[in-house]
């Protein structure tokens, strides 16, 4: 065998969780994966739920569905001619990889390359070992320093998505910034716009507990949201010299929030939706045109935005700490989609070893 390439002594078999239908997720034994070349293997530490794989589920989509994507490991064998990574090595890996050269790509619409979606590691990051294709290696795949643990390490994927969102949203620095919605992703979001945008971030939850880590990771203010449309623009009066924010981040999705994201922004604002909603909202069209408002979205992450994540959270200007609730093992993965479903849980981390 090759030095530094061959197989490590390790069993044929591996535990994954695989998709069979919304009501039919089975932690199965599988095969570990072989790999080529230009392939590395890497054995799962752990991965975070995130709320797309809970939408995947909530959704009934149809199979095959590829759950888990917020993972770090360690690198247990390499193909013949990856030579900028290490066996031993720990990492983290991101799912899906944009060509870089289509239509969408040299707009920075990665997430609508059709490369982007198509990818993705192999078979699902809710496994114990996974193999990792060649464009994800040379793209989507970093060394986790030694400062960082593996807990810190599978953040990297949802604040790079939250990056992206901030990189997209119109602001200058002092800004009014509003992120609606506080779960793991939305207290990941206004550590970013203040880390990025240099703004004053208020936040925006149902959850008195959820309010105070916000205000214990830095938001300037927060806010009981308000039930009424109208409500949060004139809790946010005060503070904007009556104005209203220069921009709302959506974390939380419905009708109630972004209609609430409307009447709150300033005139020639921006509103960022960072959400899935379902039904329709009335808009006052009038209303978007004469304020110039702009309306936006983001959902996911690009390779310059992973590496901008790594270095917020190794510098700690991202703190993540406190924010996984619960940890469990992946036999325990339903019950782990249902702390997360019924607002039990604000982040869930199963542990592979």
């Amino acid at each position: 065998p090759r030095p530094g390439h061959a197989r490590t002594c390790y069993t044929l078999f591996m535990k994954a969780i695989i998709y069979y239908s919304y009501d039919d997720i089975r932690l199965e034994n599988r095969a570990i994966p072989s790999i080529g070349e230009d392939e590395m293997l890497v054995r799962v530490h752990g991965c975070g739920l995130c709320g797309s794989d809970i939408l995947k589920i909530a959704q009934q989509a149809a199979p095959p569905v590829i759950l888990g994507h917020e993972l770090t490991g360690v690198i247990v064998e390499r193909g013949r001619t990856v030579s900028h990574f290490e066996v031993g090595q720990r990492v983290i890996v991101a799912h899906h990889v944009p060509c870089g050269t289509c239509h969408y790509c040299l707009h920075h619409n990665y997430s609508m390359c059709a490369a982007f979606k198509a990818s993705n590691i192999d078979p699902c990051g809710f496994a114990e070992y996974i193999r990792v294709p060649a464009a994800h290696t040379r793209q989507t795949t970093l060394a986790l320093p030694a400062t960082l643990s593996d807990e810190e390490g599978s953040f990297v994927e949802p604040l790079a998505c939250c990056v992206r969102a901030v990189q997209r949203t119109p602001m200058l620095a002092g800004d009014s910034v509003v992120v609606m919605g506080l779960g793991s992703v939305g207290l990941l979001m206004l550590q970013a716009v203040k880390a990025i945008g240099a703004a004053h971030v208020y936040g925006v939850d149902l959850l008195p507990e959820r309010l105070q880590l916000a205000l214990e990771l830095g938001a300037d203010a927060v806010f009981a949201a308000p039930p009424d449309e109208h409500a949060l623009r004139d809790l946010l009066s005060p503070l904007t010299q009556g104005r209203g924010a220069d921009a709302v981040i959506l974390t939380a999705p419905g009708t109630r929030p972004f209609l609430q994201a409307v009447a709150s922004t300033r005139k020639g604002g921006a509103i960022t939706i960072f959400a899935a909603h379902h039904g329709t909202a009335s808009l006052d069209l009038e209303r978007i045109y004469q304020q110039e408002l702009t309306i936006t979205s983001a959902y996911s992450s690009s390779p310059e935005t992973l590496r901008i994540a790594l270095d917020l959270l190794a510098t700690r200007k991202v703190r993540v700490d406190r924010l996984i609730s619960h940890r469990l093992p992946l036999e325990h993965f339903n019950e782990g989609v249902a702390l997360m479903r019924e607002r039990k849980a604000l982040k869930v981390y199963f542990q592979m070893l």
